[in-house]
């Protein structure tokens, strides 16, 4: 059995949706509903169960992880908001949260497979680089990112790194993100706002370094985010923490283009002041360092961001049904 928590999320319903194309039905979804659509995201996928986070977690035991035979979690649950500010429900949710799960899986022998997340190299300043023996030097931006750079740490103290996997999933983005709100992917509210006025809106820079629409990420296509996540069930041997990024930037206009190329639309950006809020804590560039992936024995290809765009607009945002099935 695996268990996939925030199973009816973005990356974890995903995580779901690849884990069926390759036979296997034997699934534990936990998470958290609330009164947003998440649950859409399961209508085509094949599980076993669904529990809520807070009754998983009083029910989880050695008996239970026996009983089901658990051999995986895939632990993607989390408060994912950058603009979080109650740390309280970042604390409990993706700190003291995952602890427990942790725990419970190293004292079975259950292969623990975490997100950790990009937020954490907060503005850049240190690199990005995915060494444990650097996991200290990193100063996050934002109370999520905090959050899970504490587990990280917490991790790394307690000589567990050697035994569970730790992902830093850089910009994730592709179908399933409905939900997300202002999380979703800049594709995501572009198509809808081209839709609906013709154009897109980007914000503009409040940096000299980069021009508006400029600033630059390390934008993942979620069918690539689940191919890196299931490489480290089936290596078992692999452990540590590790980037999950293309290991390429690209601005956020090129982000964009092909959404209007996908619509057969002509291009029109229209630049916008960036909220105060998040001009302190805005990451300008990132790129992850896949080197330590690739050493570790993933060796798969990776969509190109046009080709990767194309295949999330045509396919989902402009498709009838818009759920991976």
């Amino acid at each position: 059995m695996i268990v996939v928590t925030g199973g009816a999320g973005f990356i974890g319903s995903a995580i779901v949706w690849r884990l069926n194309q390759l036979g296997e039905e034997d699934i534990i979804i936990v998470d958290e509903f609330g009164k947003d659509d998440k649950w859409k995201n399961l209508v085509h996928l094949k599980y076993a169960d669904v529990f809520d986070k807070e009754d998983f977690g009083h029910m989880i035991s050695s008996d239970f992880m026996k009983n089901f035979e658990i051999e995986t979690i895939f632990h993607m649950g989390a408060n994912s908001s950058t603009t979080e500010k109650d740390f309280d429900n970042l604390l409990r949710n993706n700190y003291e949260y995952t602890k427990y799960l942790c725990e419970k899986a190293v004292d079975n022998n259950v292969r623990f497979i975490y997100a950790s997340s990009a937020a954490t190299y907060g503005d850049g300043s240190k690199g990005y680089d995915d060494d444990e023996g650097r996991l200290h030097e990193l100063v996050p931006l934002n109370g999520y990112g905090y959050s899970k750079h504490m587990f990280d740490l917490w991790a790394k103290k307690l000589k567990l790194l050697d035994k569970i996997v730790g992902l830093k999933y850089f910009n994730v983005y592709g179908p399933n993100e409905y939900h997300k709100g202002d999380m979703r992917s800049v594709v995501n509210k572009c198509y809808h706002q081209i839709k609906e006025t013709g154009k897109a809106r980007l914000f503009k820079s409040a940096n000299p370094e980069f021009t508006d629409g400029g600033q630059s990420r390390d934008f993942l296509y979620v069918k690539d985010a689940v191919e890196m996540t299931l490489f480290f069930r089936e290596n078992k041997i692999v452990n540590g923490i590790y980037n999950i990024g293309t290991g390429e930037s690209n601005s956020f206009n090129d982000f964009v283009r092909p959404v209007f190329k996908a619509m057969d639309l002509k291009e029109n950006i229209e630049y916008f002041d960036m909220p105060e809020v998040l001009q302190e804590k805005y990451q300008y560039y990132t790129k992850a360092d896949i080197s330590k992936l690739r050493n570790a024995g993933y060796s798969k290809g990776m969509y190109n961001i046009e080709d990767a765009v194309t295949d999330y607009v045509s396919d989902y945002l402009d498709s009838d049904d818009k759920y991976l099935k």
